[in-house]
């Protein structure tokens, strides 16, 4: 698997032949303003909710694409009044086959509404498993015990979750969740983004020293062979 940074929680897996984008807010990122999203043209665009700064820049990219977006049943059905018909709804704990592997909703503690403040269910985490291997990206969630479930459920190879605290889990939080899922290998996102959200770099890959975690914060349009 190939792993993308676009700043924020934005990224794109690929795997299995297949572009995933996940959670596109690039456009609007100030950090983010050295990346073209013109030559962004995923297979798919998974969305963990429907917050401004998760779903930015879908509709372009979905427009410039032959993407099909994947989410929860009310962020699937708010693009679909927008026109965005190449969908696949979802709900927790419900799984799907496609073709770049099997995708599974988990639970997030967090909220969810979409950038019209329209009602937007509930926040996601998302589990892909396939023949290249396995991982969790968390979304925008709190630490919670659900995670425990996960761990037990399958064998991952990494995860992608939050660090910025403040509107999430922080960095101590995360090594925690790190135990739970039963995976040492993570990857941060949803960190310096705005001034809320900002981390010291050094002291997070000390916490994650002293727990046994392989820590990456990745630099804006890195790229990861996972």
């Amino acid at each position: 698997m190939k792993f993308t940074y676009y700043g924020h929680s934005a990224f794109m897996i690929e795997t299995m032949g297949k572009q995933l984008l996940f959670d596109p807010f690039i456009s609007p990122n100030e950090l983010a303003k050295g990346v073209n999203i013109s030559k962004i043209k995923p297979d798919y665009i998974i969305l963990s909710h429907g917050h401004g700064d998760h779903v930015a820049d879908v509709e372009t990219i979905y427009n410039q694409s032959n993407a099909t977006l994947i989410s929860t049943f009310e962020v699937v059905g708010w693009f679909g009044n927008k026109g965005l018909e190449r969908n696949h709804p979802m709900n927790h704990g419900g799984a799907n086959t496609f073709d770049f592997g099997t995708l599974k909703l988990v639970n997030a503690v967090h909220s969810s509404s979409m950038p019209d403040g329209s009602y937007g269910g509930n926040p996601a985490g998302i589990v892909i498993k396939n023949e290249e291997g396995c991982f969790y990206f968390a979304g925008d969630t709190a630490l919670t015990k659900d995670m425990e479930l996960i761990g037990e459920e399958f064998d991952l190879d990494f995860s992608i979750m939050p660090v910025g605290d403040n509107f999430t889990m922080g960095v101590a939080d995360a090594m925690k969740a790190c135990k739970m899922v039963q995976c040492n290998k993570l990857i941060g996102v949803h960190f310096d983004t705005f001034p809320y959200v900002a981390i010291n770099h050094e002291e997070a890959y000390a916490i994650a020293k002293e727990n046994g975690v392989d820590l990456t914060l990745p630099e804006i349009e890195e790229i990861l062979s996972l």
